[in-house]
């Protein structure tokens, strides 16, 4: 099932704690893990965040997360969600154009989810963390974008508010974000940009117009059901 929330503010905090499913099934995670690298050598076993406690307050989404390694959490992922205390709580990007387009990043064949096509996005990690311990979900989201797209802040406005769409074990924190030029102009500008770049994680940019142009191989059941809610809720 997947539900959807609106909240007004996203209060997230790092505090760090044990993770069972880590140090239990670590000689697991690291076979696993092997055999990924194997597939793809570009893979790097960084360091990111993931969310042990969550409730909503007065329109407040207020969040706790621990912290551990890519190889953990992709486990975890194809293990099945085995612990499901944690859940993957991400922002993304939902970026629209000034003709009320979205547009959405295929990834490229040498990443952890190659083919699929979504938002910019991507699982916080320890840049994410204010020196006062705070996770600043919408820095994540504008620096996935910039990064994916290669976009420049400048480029983009930043709209209000969250929509929460979970679905399982995964909850995305989607954020507004608006570029003041045409769908076909905005592709156009961001598959130059890409070009540029030495290794792109995204291969190409998908434009969706309505809910005909949804791609329900390629794009992931909440990134679906984001698009249809987002149609069917037009300003």
């Amino acid at each position: 099932m997947i539900t959807f929330q609106r909240v007004d503010r996203i209060e997230a905090v790092f505090a760090p704690r044990d993770w069972p499913f880590a140090r239990e099934r670590r000689s697991e995670i690291a076979t696993h893990w092997a055999k990924l690298v194997g597939e793809k050598p570009a893979l790097f076993n960084g360091r990111v965040l993931v969310q042990y406690e969550r409730r909503v307050e007065g329109g407040v989404l207020f969040a706790r997360y621990l912290e551990t390694d890519f190889a953990t959490f992709i486990a975890w992922r194809d293990f099945g969600w085995p612990d499901r205390e944690i859940v993957n709580g991400f922002a993304m990007a939902a970026l629209r154009s000034r003709d009320d387009a979205f547009l959405l990043g295929e990834m490229g064949p040498h990443t952890a989810n190659a083919g699929k096509v979504y938002f910019a996005a991507g699982t916080p990690d320890p840049d994410d963390v204010t020196p006062d311990g705070r996770l600043d979900l919408r820095g994540s989201a504008v620096r996935e974008l910039v990064e994916e797209t290669g976009l420049e802040a400048s480029d983009i406005t930043v709209g209000e508010g969250w929509t929460v769409v979970t679905e399982g074990q995964r909850m995305a924190f989607m954020r507004p974000v608006a570029l003041d030029m045409d769908a076909r102009e905005a592709r156009a500008l961001i598959l130059s940009r890409l070009a540029a770049q030495e290794r792109p994680e995204l291969s190409d940019i998908r434009v969706v117009r309505d809910v005909a142009e949804i791609d329900r191989e390629a794009m992931p059941p909440y990134i679906c059901a984001y698009l249809e809610y987002a149609f069917a809720n037009r300003e």
